[in-house]
Parts: C-alpha cells; sequence; structure tokens
C-alpha cells in the first residue's frame, strides 16, 4: 500500500532551517517509527515549507521525503490554497492509495481533502474546543482554524480519533470514525530513571492560558511549607503573549519553581529521568504526548480528567487524576504522591505496562495500515 503522509515539517513551523534533517511532532515521529520497514507498507512524508532546506529524499527503505516550497501568499491568508495545489500536483505523480493529512490547524487537513485521492485526517488538538476556551478573537489564528477544522470534517472521508473524547465531538459531522491512540516513540520507553535527590514535579506544555500553568503555580504554593521539592516548567511561550509574560514575571517570584523554556526531544528525555511526578494542569487536551511519554517513562502521573486524558489514565490505576479548576483538587493529589513513594511507583508501573501494550509505535503503526484498507474497501478499491 502507497501512503502519503502530509504533515508540517517542524525546521520550518519553528524557523529552524539550518538543522539538516527533517523532524517532526512527538506523535508522527513515534507513527512513523512504527511504519519503519512494516511489510506492504511504502510512505511518501510530503510536506511544504516557505523556504528550501536540505533533506535526504529517503528516511528509512520504505520512506520517502518530498518538499515543496510554497510562497508567502499560499499559506493561511489565502487558506493554504497555494500549500493544496502544490501536494495535489505532487500526488498526481506519486499516485498514493490514500492520503493522511496531520492535524487540521494547518495544512495538511484540507491539502489532504482537495487531494483528489482517498483521503482522512487525525485531528491531533480539538481546535473548535480550543479556540472557544481561549475566546478566539474573529481571524485570529485560532478563530480561523477552528473553522477550517469544522469545513474539513464532513468533507474528508474519515477521520481518525485518537482519543473518544474526539470521536464524540466529531461523529456528529464525520463520514466516518476511527479511534486510534497516538504511538510513543521508543526513546521514551528507553529512559532510565535516575530522580533527582530534591523532588522534582514536572510541567511539559506550552506556556498558554488553556494549559493553565499560573493556576497549577498558586496551587501548589502552599504545599512548600510542608514539602521540599521544585516545580519545573518546560515549554514555548508565544511572543507579545500576556499570559506567557505573566507566568514569566511570576515564576521569577518563587524560588521552588524553575523555567526552562522550550525542550529538544533529549532534553524531554532528561527531565522524564530525574523528575519525581508529572503534571498536566490543562483546561483542554486530547491525547497529550506528554503522558504517554510518561507512562512510557515508568513517570508517576497527576493529569486534568478532562478531555480525552480518562483515556490514557485511570484514576488510582495507573496515575492520578484532578480538577484543573480546583487548587485543591491539584495540590492533593501532588501531596499524595509526594508523600507515597511507593504508591507513586505502583502507578507508574502499571502506567508503563499500558503504554508497552497500547502504545507501542509498531503496533500503532499496524492498525493504521488495517483502517487505510478499511477505508479503500469502503470506496470500491
Amino acid at each position: 500500500m502507497k501512503i502519503a503522509f502530509l504533515v508540517p515539517d517542524n525546521r520550518d513551523e519553528f524557523g529552524q532551517y539550518d538543522i539538516p534533517e527533517p523532524f517532526f511532532g512527538p506523535a508522527p515521529s513515534a507513527l512513523l517509527e512504527g511504519f519503519v520497514n512494516l511489510p506492504g507498507c511504502e510512505l511518501h512524508i510530503v510536506v511544504c515549507c516557505k523556504r528550501a532546506m536540505t533533506a535526504p529524499s529517503q528516511l528509512a527503505p520504505n520512506i520517502f521525503y518530498h518538499q515543496l516550497v510554497v510562497p508567502k501568499m499560499g499559506w493561511m491568508r489565502s487558506l493554504y490554497d497555494g500549500c493544496s495545489r502544490a501536494i495535489r500536483s505532487k500526488l498526481r505523480t506519486l499516485q498514493p492509495d490514500v492520503v493522511h493529512g496531520q492535524g487540521t490547524e494547518r495544512y495538511c487537513a484540507i491539502s489532504a481533502l482537495r487531494s483528489g485521492f482517498p483521503n482522512l485526517i487525525t485531528i491531533h488538538g480539538n481546535m473548535r474546543r480550543i479556540a472557544k476556551i481561549q475566546g478566539a478573537s474573529p481571524l485570529s489564528f485560532a478563530w480561523l482554524t477552528a473553522r477550517l477544522e469544522r469545513f474539513v470534517i464532513p468533507r474528508t472521508d474519515g477521520v481518525l480519533c485518537i482519543t473518544s473524547y474526539t470521536q464524540k465531538s466529531v461523529e456528529a459531522l464525520a463520514r466516518r470514525t476511527w479511534v486510534v491512540p497516538n504511538a510513543v516513540d521508543s526513546g521514551s520507553f528507553a529512559v532510565v530513571r535516575r530522580p533527582s535527590e530534591q523532588a522534582e514535579i514536572l510541567c511539559l506544555a506550552n506556556i498558554t492560558s488553556y494549559k493553565n500553568q499560573i493556576a497549577l503555580l498558586r496551587a501548589l504554593e502552599p504545599l512548600t511549607q510542608t514539602f521540599s521539592f521544585q516545580l519545573r516548567f518546560l515549554g514555548r511561550t508565544t511572543v507579545g503573549d500576556p499570559y506567557g509574560r505573566e507566568f514569566e514575571e511570576l515564576v521569577k517570584t518563587k524560588p521552588w519553581c524553575f523555567y526552562a523554556g522550550n525542550a529538544s526531544k533529549a532534553e524531554v528525555e532528561a527531565a522524564l529521568a530525574t523528575a519525581h511526578i508529572l503534571i498536566l494542569p490543562t483546561l483542554e487536551d486530547n491525547c497529550p504526548m506528554v503522558v504517554l511519554e510518561a507512562m512510557a517513562a515508568r513517570l508517576p502521573v497527576v493529569a486534568s480528567k478532562i478531555g480525552g486524558i480518562p483515556d490514557l489514565i485511570q484514576d488510582n490505576i495507573n496515575g492520578l487524576l484532578c480538577d484543573p479548576e480546583s487548587a485543591e483538587s491539584m495540590r492533593d493529589s501532588v501531596a499524595r504522591l509526594l508523600s507515597n513513594p511507593q504508591q507513586a511507583a505502583q502507578l507508574a508501573l502499571r502506567a508503563r505496562c499500558d503504554a508497552e501494550q497500547r502504545f507501542a509505535p509498531r503496533s500503532v503503526a499496524q492498525r493504521h495500515l488495517e483502517v487505510y484498507q478499511e477505508l479503500l474497501n469502503q470506496k470500491g478499491h
């Protein structure tokens, strides 16, 4: 089966054009790892970029990389019309069996829809829900992507949902849905745990209002009277974002907090190795990779009881769930694990077993192939 895989090359997303090798988000990267040498699979990664970047034409024996340079007018200001046209032209040459668009927030989903081939999309972030929570103003990026998502869902041949939460949010609109979770890359499974001497609570997420870091910081402050710990934040801030500025100023006033900025994959794995607890206090999330990575690395997890997270974490079985709008709930969950390391270790061990069974790259990639075949059968191919 020949698959066209539409996914952003993050070098272009982050303006890091000097990096010689392409890199993608954690979820697509883990899935691609699973596709390597998978029998019966020939995968063609097709990316749009604003300027040419160095890259090998082949990333694995059965995985090929195609880069398309699209002028500035072909991006969001034209609702990605230039990207869609360039991709459609390339796909006429490749003649894939299936086109798979990764994410609805940029050009991938709309380009899959307009490809002229059997197509499906994966929803990573529920952009309609995120725009609502953020109170996105008209014509802002979040506002536009929410409407783009609403346009694409009923028109694509199918939606691959990474949690039942997303399936419920799209099933009234989509022609067909499947639930297949994200994969976790082998690096997370290979993390060697070496917790720091002082308890370290890790919060790994981009700094934004719906990720709720300021509320977490304030919720945990009373615990500093009982426990010695460091609350460590990793994640990108957006230039000019008032929430990010408030967060950075607040962290400077708290000696028990540390903000390390954005993190590479190696830095994330190092943080997972030394932390004692991962906490994700988000107000909206689908299938957060950091939760899966912590599960694979045997790091105890506290996460919000919202969105798709209950698909991953079962309260008191493989982690703890908290109410992200309750300071007491977040505080009590953290205190419980800090005061009972044995329970924390048991939860983390069960989480690791779940990760091995449900999120291993090869098994998730194999399930994708089954979905592709179901889609082709449905369309009479």
